[in-house]
């Protein structure tokens, strides 16, 4: 396969088929070298064609709780009491400065990512 930029749907297709018949090559070969290069590509046009966006701050901490085990009950004092952290994941309160900095800390999450803005539900 010739390697150049994917600019169609078409390419993409041809590209991710390609990818398959040569993923497991042996580390080293230029099959191998064509699978890491045709990556790149099909991840440059991914990004583009396919954004995937980040998840809101609660589906995020709601994400990272599932993924480290932990219960609601886990995140009191680190947000506050029972009902707060209720609340916040809930979507009825606001998370504030200092609740996204504790859970930051506590779940190893991007601050950047807690202060997006996000919906309340009444």
């Amino acid at each position: 396969m010739t390697l150049k930029l994917i600019k169609t749907d078409s390419e993409y297709q041809e590209a991710l088929k390609r990818l398959e018949e040569i993923f497991d090559a042996k580390i080293g070969t230029p099959e191998s070298d064509e699978a890491d290069i045709l990556g790149l590509l099909i991840d440059e046009y991914e990004k583009k064609h396919y954004p995937i966006e980040a998840p809101d701050p609660i589906e995020a901490i709601k994400i990272r709780m599932e993924e480290m085990d932990l219960k609601q009950k886990d995140l009191v004092g680190v947000i506050g009491g029972k009902s707060r952290v209720s609340e916040i994941l809930n979507r009825k309160k606001k998370l504030t400065v200092d609740m996204v900095r504790s859970l930051a800390l506590r779940l190893n999450l991007s601050a950047q990512i807690l202060i997006n803005d996000y919906k309340l539900i009444k």
